[in-house]
């Protein structure tokens, strides 16, 4: 018995592949005996089937079964010349894709070179219609890239970053998610997104909530289960914006949900909701009108303020400055530095700035508060002379007593807390000083640059006329300067 098994391989058209096995058994009488045979064939789309092939004769005398694996012939797609030009100038791959042409086709004309072509003519318009119109694209195109230009800069000048910035807003986060997928075609999305100044993870955490329907959260609930519910949250808005609790603090109020059942929330949370929303508490308060200008005399020693401030030393020691400001012109008339405080103080002050009284002028009156420091036997000795004549602020008249308190606000933010104050001489040097230069070199505000001693005597009274004068002068000059002054770009 003798066995022989038959392979052939042929090629047929358009690189179409048939592979035929043959498989038999010849007796020694000539028979073909066929012990096994199969035939199988491969589509673009199908599997491979099984089925019977008849014996076939080979040129040399052998019989065999043979079986075949074949493929239908495929339809070829013809493509205009133009479109593979076009495509071939531009390398734009996505546009071929959405015109139907498969991506490897569209490779494929990459890589080849352009061919020669017998056609008619390509379109109907004329040499100056395509002309303008090219025109016309090129313009859009340059205000196109110019407004870019423009909105990148701006971007990068003032710094805006999505990064730093809460969108808890669903119409916005549509809105941006709208415009990246409307532009990721064309730009790319790591393009769009850098734009944007706006994370990968942050983009596709919005897009992954973008199908959730809850546009009143900032995040998803299920994400993130520890925030307020819708229903708590409008709890505290009727609660916050309520007439009935208009009187309890935003601190309070959170605790008195909490005792009544409504919301348990922190206090913190309370005000970062309040932030948020903008939720005004109806708190609208009803007073009288206070002076926005406080009292102004309208000579000098009409109307002076006496008071006494404390200054801690380094040590924790304090120390007492008493001063007396003239009211009309702001000028200091005496002060005094003690590690006590004590009536004597402010009656040694007082004597002092009445020697620049004169008594046919009348008497001063002395705006005081209700300290100690000012209300005494001692002081009301000094008063009941006739000297001066005391007025209790607030009381007496509806002013405060804050020019003297402002000038010691000034003194020791502007001068006095920017030294080392370590003993009772050291503050009265640097005391001493502060008073010399604001009462004889320091312009006043309220002066028109005339300086507290100028006014108190009168001295400065040509100093607001001058001063126009020499601004007149230095705007001609700098005009003439600057008018003379020429580089290259000038010239």
């Amino acid at each position: 018995m003798a066995r022989q098994f038959v392979t052939q391989y042929s090629v047929l058209k358009r690189g179409w592949t048939r592979l035929d096995f043959a498989a038999g058994m010849l007796c020694s009488s000539g028979e073909l005996r066929v012990t096994t045979f199969w035939t199988f064939s491969a589509t673009t789309r199908g599997g491979y089937h099984w089925g019977v092939a008849p014996p076939r004769c080979w040129p040399d005398g052998t019989v065999g079964i043979i079986g075949g694996m074949t493929k239908p012939a495929r339809i070829q797609r013809t493509y205009d010349h133009r479109l593979r030009d076009l495509f071939q100038s531009t390398g734009n791959i996505r546009t071929a894709v959405d015109l139907g042409v498969p991506e490897s086709t569209a490779r494929g004309w990459l890589r080849s070179a352009a061919g020669e072509v017998v056609s008619c003519c390509a379109t109907s318009d004329g040499v100056e219609e395509l002309q303008r119109t090219i025109a016309i694209l090129r313009e859009r195109n340059e205000r196109l890239v110019a407004t870019l230009r423009m909105v990148v800069v701006l971007l990068k000048v003032s710094g805006f970053t999505l990064n730093r910035r809460r969108v808890a807003e669903a119409w916005k986060k549509a809105l941006l998610l709208r415009a990246i997928e409307r532009s990721r075609g064309v730009l790319g999305l790591r393009s769009c997104l850098r734009l944007l100044r706006l994370s990968s993870s942050r983009f596709h955490s919005w897009r992954r909530e973008s199908e959730c329907e809850l546009d009143d959260v900032s995040s998803c609930p299920r994400t993130n289960p520890r925030q307020l519910t819708r229903d708590e949250v409008r709890e505290i808005k009727e609660m916050v914006t309520a007439e009935e609790f208009r009187h309890v603090p935003t601190g309070a109020l959170a605790v008195l949900a909490q005792r009544l059942g409504t919301v348990f929330a922190s206090a913190s949370t309370w005000h970062r909701l309040v932030r948020r929303h903008g939720w005004r508490r109806p708190r609208a308060r009803v007073h009288p009108d206070k002076p926005t200008i406080g009292i102004r005399a309208a000579q000098p020693n009409e109307i002076w303020h006496v008071d006494a401030t404390v200054i801690r030393l380094i040590d924790g020691s304090k120390v007492y400055l008493h001063a007396v400001i003239d009211n009309f012109s702001r000028r200091i008339l005496s002060w005094k530095v003690s590690d006590r405080l004590q009536p004597a103080n402010t009656v040694a002050i007082l004597l002092e700035a009445a020697k620049h009284v004169d008594p046919s002028e009348g008497s001063p009156s002395l705006l005081v508060d209700g300290g100690s420091e000012n209300f005494n036997s001692e002081v009301d000795e000094f008063i009941k002379n006739g000297t001066l004549q005391r007025l209790l602020a607030m009381t007496d008249v509806m002013f405060s007593n804050s020019m003297i308190e402002s000038w010691f606000r000034a003194i020791k933010h502007q001068w006095l807390f920017m030294n080392t104050l370590d003993s009772v001489s050291r503050v009265e040097k640097l005391v001493e000083f502060y008073v010399a230069e604001h009462n004889g070199r320091i312009p006043h505000s309220a002066f028109q640059g005339q300086t507290p001693e100028e006014v108190y005597f009168g001295t400065g009274g040509r100093i607001p006329d001058d001063l126009e004068a020499a601004r007149v002068t230095s705007r001609q000059i700098r005009l003439e300067k600057n008018r003379a002054v020429s580089c290259s770009a000038c010239a």
